[in-house]
């Protein structure tokens, strides 16, 4: 408590000095801007999610998919025909060098690679790729639907980033979304048969024989 100014005055009498009132603000105004400061804490947008704020799986797909998704494929992709020997010499060997893993899921690879695109049937269009065992079968997945959850497996995304399986599915349909969006949409197959392409995308190895792939690039090659 600060003591009060004083000075002498006429008859004996000594005056107190008043601190001005805007002072007496100014100062409560600092000390409360002060106490929010400490009190605030800043959050990130998993522990929001983890608080109870609703899922939103379309404004997941359109932040992750370009910006997460599919850098981490093409950084990640290896050459198809060097993932399916490595595989069929060793498999696990190739499970931890080249796959990526959710849980006790199966493995998800990504890769890239050129060929001759073939007829679309179905969702599926063919690519005859060179360098593969003979009679393995190479399938784009070109839509309109969309299965699998290969590209949010294949970019690492698990399932901490999310409250539970309900979740952890929509952000798989709605990434699958997005490329349809971005990619498939306007994508022709049947201008692409019988023509030259690269592509590169990600997939669940079941076995050498099937090799369903879902591409977060096709490109007609030159």
């Amino acid at each position: 408590m600060s003591t009060p100014v004083t000075a002498h005055a006429r008859g004996g009498q000594v005056p107190r000095r008043r601190i001005p009132a805007r002072w007496v603000a100014a100062a409560l105004t600092a000390a409360l801007l002060a106490a929010i400061g400490l009190s605030t804490h800043y959050r990130s947008a998993e522990s929001v999610a983890a608080s109870g704020a609703r899922f939103d799986p379309a404004a997941f797909g359109a932040r992750t998919y370009e910006s997460e998704v599919v850098p981490a494929i093409r950084r990640r992709a290896v050459e198809l025909p060097v993932l399916v020997k490595a595989v069929t010499t060793d498999k696990r060997v190739a499970d931890r060098r080249y796959g990526v893993r959710q849980g006790n899921g199966p493995y998800n690879f990504a890769v890239k690679g050129t060929g001759r695109a073939g007829v679309a049937e179905s969702g599926l269009m063919p690519v005859t790729v060179p360098g593969l065992p003979p009679g393995t079968r190479v399938s784009l997945q070109v839509g309109p639907a969309i299965n699998g959850t290969a590209l949010r497996d294949a970019a690492g995304i698990g399932f901490r980033r999310f409250r539970n399986q309900a979740e952890y599915a929509a952000a798989a349909t709605a990434l699958n979304n997005q490329l349809w969006r971005k990619l498939l949409k306007n994508l022709d197959p049947e201008h692409l048969n019988g023509k030259e392409i690269s592509f590169v995308g990600a997939f669940n190895f079941l076995t050498p024989a099937v090799v369903t792939i879902t591409p977060v690039s096709i490109k007609e090659m030159p």
